[in-house]
């Protein structure tokens, strides 16, 4: 019989598992190179939250893994399992760059927001596609929101060397540049921009929907059995439809932020695999809106201390990529152990009664 307090439990244990593994077997990965394990571990805490400039790259590539997550986790909260948030983050980048030339755009905040907006949209429509051809032709939300990245990625590519590529962007296509008085600055003076606040809003927002609303405790329940909840009458497709749009939004929202605060124009550093790495956030945090803040924290830092293991240890930047993979595996291995973690016991030896007969 399980007890009230081991969900909890697991929700924090499980993770912590799997993150330590991933740390240990990424250490037995550096050591096999000649590098000191040791020497790794404390460079990825430096790297990410050693300093003061560390903590602002690590917020700053904290920001859009809050939202990439959010498009994972609300779908998943109706029982989808979406993982196609990179391509809605490169339809929003396209479309906040794109919106400039569809028409004249006022300055300061009311550009922004529409800029912003642009972005938002273009995720939630791309993302619940993934969701209509789940609901109306039985294609699985997975592979298809996967395809449908690839396919946004395409898109992204063709329009950005072609149709809106600025003459000017000789070596790398792109397009115009986002005008000053649209772009996003810093937070109280730093180089964190303000892409953070709307990360931990949306993820508060996000999660006191789902706890404190009607149309969040019906999405629990789509999730928990989709047939129940036909038999009570609530409109399955259309809160399906409605936590897609949400997760897609997040996504596109943060490909938005990407080009008005960091890149200023649609390009191919935009393609980072936020996205992806968005999707390790949301199982990290059991696809819990109010957990993912300092889930993405903690990938954000690994994240910021890539330059630094390049430096110091001469590994790749991409380094931190094999860590990430590592944490993956172990976090959907760690599933097994769901509901089963505190109940398990050591096999106890098996006593064999000896009647008299068999001892005569």
């Amino acid at each position: 019989m399980s007890r009230p307090w081991e969900p909890f439990a697991e929700a924090i244990v499980l993770p912590g598992l799997a993150l330590g593994g991933a740390l240990l077997l990424f250490g037995a990965f550096v050591a096999l190179h000649g590098v000191s394990p040791i020497e790794t571990w404390v460079l990825l805490f430096r790297g990410g939250f050693g300093d003061a400039f560390s903590w602002q790259n690590t917020l700053q590539r904290a920001a859009p893994l809050m939202l990439t997550a959010l498009a994972v986790a609300l779908p998943a909260r109706a029982g989808l399992i979406v993982i196609g948030g990179e391509g809605a983050l490169v339809l929003g980048a396209l479309a906040a760059a794109a919106l400039p030339y569809a028409l004249p755009l006022p300055g300061h905040a009311a550009g922004s927001l529409m800029v912003l907006a642009a972005g938002a949209l273009a995720g939630a429509a791309w993302v619940a596609l993934a969701g209509v051809l789940r609901q109306w032709r039985g294609v699985n939300e997975t592979i298809s929101s996967l395809l449908l990245g690839y396919l946004a990625i395409s898109l992204f590519k063709h329009v950005v060397e072609g149709p809106l590529r600025d003459p000017a962007s000789l070596n790398k296509p792109s397009t115009r540049a986002l005008e000053e008085v649209l772009r996003i600055g810093g937070m109280f003076g730093t180089d964190v921009h303000w892409g953070l606040a709307w990360g931990l809003a949306l993820c508060l927002a996000a999660g006191a929907w789902l706890a404190f609303t009607r149309s969040g405790f019906a999405i629990a329940v789509v999730g928990g059995n989709v047939r129940a909840a036909r038999l009570v009458g609530l409109p399955c497709d259309r809160l399906i439809l409605l936590a897609c749009a949400a997760g897609g939004a997040c996504a596109g929202l943060a490909g938005a932020i990407e080009v008005a605060a960091v890149h200023t124009a649609a390009n191919a550093s935009v393609i980072a695999g936020l996205g992806y790495t968005g999707i390790l956030v949301s199982f990290v945090a059991r696809h819990n809106p109010w957990a993912v803040p300092p889930v993405a924290l903690l990938f954000g830092g690994f994240g910021a201390a890539g330059s630094l293991l390049q430096r110091r240890l001469e590994l790749p930047d991409a380094s931190v990529l094999v860590l990430q993979g590592f944490a993956f595996v172990l976090i959907l291995a760690s599933e097994a152990l769901r509901g089963r973690l505190f109940s398990l016991q050591l096999p106890r030896p098996r006593l064999r009664l000896v009647g008299a007969r068999e001892a005569a």
